[in-house]
């Protein structure tokens, strides 16, 4: 009896408890017939104009233009590969020194010119002009060296090309 007391007093409260959970329980059964009525109509637009057939074979078409894609892009990973490998043996590095090689003519007319590679290998031009004409020298640099004597205007541009030493302003 005690319990039919309790609820006789509490039903007010029970009823209107109950009265807010189906309140809830219809807001999010009205949200879940919105939710899926759009997805319906996406469905139906999606699939408006299209046999299985035909959407098959988009989807055959699009997987077919992505392998297609993955091996031009491994081609072009490989060209990298291979034009870096091919780069260190370019001349990426230049040393330019101009001076008066006589003290007569001014204008600073000759010049040692470096060209070296990433290993510091290549050649040294030195461009020597005179009133009779203008001589042209080349020596061989291996790993940053000569094995003829260089002249202090050709060691300049050597140690200008390697990083060694900044241009001078003057030039």
């Amino acid at each position: 009896m005690e319990f039919m007391e309790l609820l006789g007093s509490y039903s007010t409260e029970i009823i209107l408890g109950l009265v807010g959970v189906v309140l809830v329980l219809l807001v999010l059964y009205i949200i879940n017939i919105v939710q899926m009525s759009k997805l319906k109509k996406r469905y139906r637009i999606f699939m408006e104009g299209n046999t299985a057939k035909n959407l098959e074979n988009t989807l055959i078409k699009r997987l077919d233009q992505v392998d297609a894609l993955i091996e031009a892009n491994n081609a072009n990973e490989k060209d990298i590969r291979t034009l870096f490998a091919n780069m260190k043996f370019a001349f990426q590095k230049a040393g330019l020194v101009k001076y008066d090689a006589f003290n007569e003519l001014g204008g600073k007319l000759s010049f040692s010119l470096a060209l070296l590679n990433e290993t510091n290998d290549g050649y040294m031009f030195n461009t020597v002009h005179s009133r009779e004409g203008c001589y042209i020298y080349m020596k061989e640099i291996i790993k940053g060296n000569s094995i003829i004597m260089l002249t202090d205007e050709e060691k300049q541009a050597l140690d200008i090309a390697m990083g060694n030493v900044k241009k001078s302003s003057e030039e």
